[in-house]
């Protein structure tokens, strides 16, 4: 599950306007709790259509190595 947690809360007269900064998604409502809760329900259906990744096979023997990095 992704976390999603960046949101930029705006309010003018009397609605309530929230964006979630992370995926570009906004929604608004009357009140701070009632705007989450129409945030919450944009998000899912956002991420409702995002095709989920394909499984990948395990590495059976995976092998670690050290590296030297030089930089400016």
């Amino acid at each position: 599950m992704r976390n999603i947690d960046s949101k930029q809360l705006s309010g003018r007269g009397d609605t309530i306007s929230l964006i979630c900064l992370d995926v570009d998604v906004s929604s608004f409502g009357k009140s701070k709790k009632d705007a989450l809760a129409m945030l919450e329900d944009a998000l899912a259906l956002y991420f409702e259509d995002m095709p989920l990744p394909k499984k990948t096979e395990r590495v059976k023997r995976p092998a670690i190595a050290s590296v030297k990095l030089q930089y400016a």
